[in-house]
């Protein structure tokens, strides 16, 4: 694929493109007719992540791209914002991809959100166990036996040793993947396991902006046997945003399930009384690590509504 920084089309008509990626009004994005280029969003209203379809066009007078038009969205992802309001994070994916390893220490809570998130807003979810090749702690393989009987696709892979990467590359085989995850559970090597010659820095794919922050922005790649994977930054915490959850499931299969055999319509699969959902936590129908999963989720969902009311958001 051409990475030419700023080719000029032969007419200054809109032309289709790829956001590849994004920060702030910035992006570089891939034209439908082939060359990369580094584009500015035309208004401040107008905003874009990775994954995004959008319309450009070439002011001529400023030598610039610029994004004039956002095209309508499949789906996207969103998560809560430290001023608790929902804020993009990739849009038109099919899978998302939760990477985890032995170290640093899984946090299943973590994946539970993302899982969540992606179920809420019709994205397909594969939890990825990376580093293979060492030993996995007791509470990871039973976290991912737990997910696995929740109807989550779950997969066992090394970037260091190879094992599970042809069964990996199969999975994304023709999908739109973002991968996700803690810092350091190895999404990088992946990445370079799986698209050869992805060790450009982000920086260079943006110097159009001086390449600022380059290490928190993600960065989209075509993959070799067809489809797109978005690497995105690692993270300490993830929210899903509140506007995105389902509210009687919050994502969690298991409640879906579950809760038609509730009494009331509108349990909350908290305290009420004849609840499908808690009656089969405490037969050991459902794992109580997922269901205090959905609790803490629960309440976390009731505090943001309290902050940011829906008439304010």
């Amino acid at each position: 694929m051409s990475t030419a920084a700023n080719a000029a089309p032969a007419t200054s008509g809109q032309q289709p493109a790829l956001i590849v990626v994004s920060h702030g009004p910035t992006a570089r994005v891939r034209l439908d007719s082939g060359p990369e280029v580094v584009a500015r969003a035309a208004g401040r209203d107008l905003q874009f992540v990775c994954g995004d379809r959008v319309l450009c066009a070439c002011d001529a007078q400023h030598a610039q791209w610029q994004i004039q038009q956002l095209l309508p969205r499949r789906n996207a992802l969103y998560r809560t914002s430290a001023r608790g309001r929902a804020e993009l994070v990739a849009a038109n994916l099919t899978l998302l991809v939760v990477v985890v390893a032995p170290r640093p220490p899984p946090d299943l809570f973590l994946v539970d959100r993302y899982v969540a998130a992606a179920t809420c807003a019709g994205i397909g979810a594969l939890v990825v166990a990376n580093k293979a090749d060492q030993e996995y702690p007791a509470g990871l393989r039973d976290g991912l036996a737990v997910l696995a009987a929740a109807g989550c696709a779950t997969l066992t892979v090394s970037a260091r040793s190879g094992d599970g990467l042809e069964a990996l590359r199969a999975q994304l085989r023709g999908q739109t993947v973002m991968f996700a995850g803690q810092s350091g559970v190895g999404k990088s090597s992946l990445l370079r396991e799986l698209v050869p010659g992805s060790e450009a820095a982000v920086g260079e794919l943006l110097k159009g902006d001086e390449g600022r922050h380059t290490t928190s922005v993600s960065q989209l790649y075509e993959l070799p046997g067809g489809g797109a994977l978005i690497d995105s930054p690692g993270v300490r915490d993830f929210a899903p945003a509140i506007e995105s959850l389902d509210a009687r499931t919050l994502g969690f299969s298991e409640v879906e399930r579950l809760a038609p055999q509730c009494r009331f319509a509108d349990c909350r699969h908290m305290r009420e009384p004849d609840c499908a959902v808690t009656a089969a936590v405490a037969a050991g129908v459902m794992d109580a690590r997922r269901y205090e999963s959905f609790r803490r989720l629960h309440r976390l969902r009731e505090q943001l509504q309290e902050r940011v009311p829906y008439s304010r958001r």
